[in-house]
């Protein structure tokens, strides 16, 4: 085979199987690293996948030598890993101006490293590198996440420049929350009792980066808006001081510490040193001390003179909350409120109606009698066990319970042993378990052993089970829902 027609073939292949890659790049928000590690997930999740860039791999390095080899390679780099589909069933991929800025870097380095192969080595040696190469574009789309980063940083401050401009026009009243999980909940729930007295902005749903609320505030701040509440995500030491540094808080709020991002944070005392910057430069602090940790921290603020309220459960109005409100966040609210003066009578009123977030244990009864109770929006250890709780407290005493997982993620070294305990907890009360997915499987398979369980590729597959196998008075938990860039 002519070294054009191989290099051809080369070329196309990874310009077909490339999205797959991009898609993940951009579901994982753009952080160098990631897509080599999801890529390196995928193809450890079946034997077949396994073989397929064993195969790849190795035929790209015969090519140098029998050039017919690198059809192969072609094929495994257009086509696999198995599963992983191109245009995305749960996320597809967004051509924005970044992800194309992507793009173009990425097959810029490429194009690069197989120029300077064949300048320096000759054509078949740059044949068997293109191979390779295209075999790894997982690590070329990483390396253009790095070189791009610093670049889209320096383009965001403009946008910051403009948010910080306008916070000092409209001069809003600032809550900054943030915390390992009930970031959104707490959000909700002091907008709605804030707005009882005030005007009120909260930052949209994942708007909780530099990018996402100096959007927000260019977009929704305007003259007559008494409070902005932030909700501050952070993945690393100094980005949520950077944001407090130009969106300065009256109130703080941590909601919670916990074993979340544990793959980029490593350990829960890093996750705590992070989520404390948001108390640097506020005002006041709310902290939900049913958290060990955050107790501890109330103390240490408190003796250093700051203003603190503590909040937890048994803080909260003598009132009936929503079905699937969490109380300490509640409780979190009740103090934000009460540190901007609204009225008891106020809070207890708008306690009762507070609104519930979608997908985060919410229940119903299904057409066939069986009660669904909904909390995919995210899955932590804590919020597992809450979910469980309401599940056993679901259906009929002699109906069957069901849950319906793909488990949780960004666990770091302990996603294993929460999910398989998780699991544990589950058969152990008597539910029955469908497994989605691949992401946690043998996790979960080992803290069920013993028992029968269900497995599903997909979380439309375990619908479709849970309509063929249940009844009235039967109730079904879905734990959580990985987009479709997880196996």
């Amino acid at each position: 085979m002519s070294f054009w027609i191989s290099y051809g073939l080369v070329v196309l292949a990874a310009v077909a199987g490339s999205p797959r890659w991009l898609r993940v790049a951009q579901r994982e928000h753009y952080l160098a690293g990631s897509v080599t590690r999801f890529a390196a997930r995928w193809y450890r999740s079946t034997p077949a996948n396994a073989a397929l860039f064993a195969a790849g791999f190795i035929a790209a390095v015969v090519s140098a030598r029998v050039s017919v080899t690198i059809v192969v390679t072609a094929a495994v780099v257009a086509l696999a890993p198995l599963g992983l589909s191109l245009s995305g069933r749960t996320s597809p991929l967004a051509w924005t101006r970044r992800m194309r800025t992507v793009a173009v870097v990425a097959a810029v380095l490429a194009a690069a490293g197989w120029a300077g192969t064949v300048l320096g080595a000759g054509h078949w040696i740059g044949l068997m590198v293109a191979g390779v190469v295209a075999m790894g574009l997982p690590l070329v789309v990483d390396a253009a996440l790095f070189v791009t980063g610093p670049w889209e940083k320096f383009l965001a401050r403009r946008y910051v420049a403009a948010a910080t401009e306008k916070l000092r026009r409209v001069k809003p009243r600032v809550v900054a929350i943030t915390g390992s999980y009930g970031k959104t909940s707490t959000k909700n729930y002091v907008a709605h009792l804030l707005g009882a007295r005030f005007s009120v902005v909260a930052s949209p749903a994942s708007f909780n980066n530099m990018a996402g609320l100096s959007r927000a505030v260019n977009e929704k701040l305007s003259l007559g808006i008494d409070v902005f509440i932030a909700e501050m995500g952070t993945y690393g030491p100094g980005e949520i001081a950077a944001l407090c540094g130009w969106m300065v808080p009256e109130v703080a709020v941590i909601t919670a510490i916990g074993p979340v991002h544990l793959e980029r944070m490593k350990s829960e005392e890093n996750i705590l040193a992070c989520k404390r910057e948001i108390t640097s430069a506020a005002g006041a602090v709310v902290l939900n001390t049913d958290d060990p940790r955050l107790a501890d921290l109330a103390g240490e603020l408190e003796a250093e003179g700051r203003v603190v309220r503590r909040a937890g459960a048994g803080s909260l109005p003598d009132v009936s909350l929503p079905e699937g409100v969490s109380a300490t966040n509640a409780a979190c609210a009740v103090e934000v409120a009460r540190l901007f003066g609204v009225e008891e009578a106020q809070i207890a009123s708008r306690l009762e109606t507070l609104p519930t977030v979608p997908n985060r244990r919410t229940s119903y009864l299904s057409e066939a009698g069986f009660t669904v109770i909904d909390d995919t929006y995210n899955s932590n250890p804590a919020g597992c066990r809450a979910a469980l709780a309401l599940l056993a407290s679901s259906g009929t005493p002699e109906g069957a319970k069901v849950v319906v997982t793909p488990g949780m993620v960004e666990l770091g070294s302990r996603q294993f042993g929460e999910n398989a305990a998780f699991a544990a907890e589950a058969v152990g009360a008597g539910y029955r378990l469908v497994v989605v997915g691949r992401t946690n499987r043998a996790a979960l398979l080992t803290g069920a052993a013993g028992t029968e369980v269900v497995t599903v590729a997909t979380r439309e597959d375990a619908v479709a089970w849970v309509r063929a196998n249940m009844g009235e008075g039967d109730a079904v938990l879905y734990e959580n829902d990985l987009p479709d860039h997880f196996p």
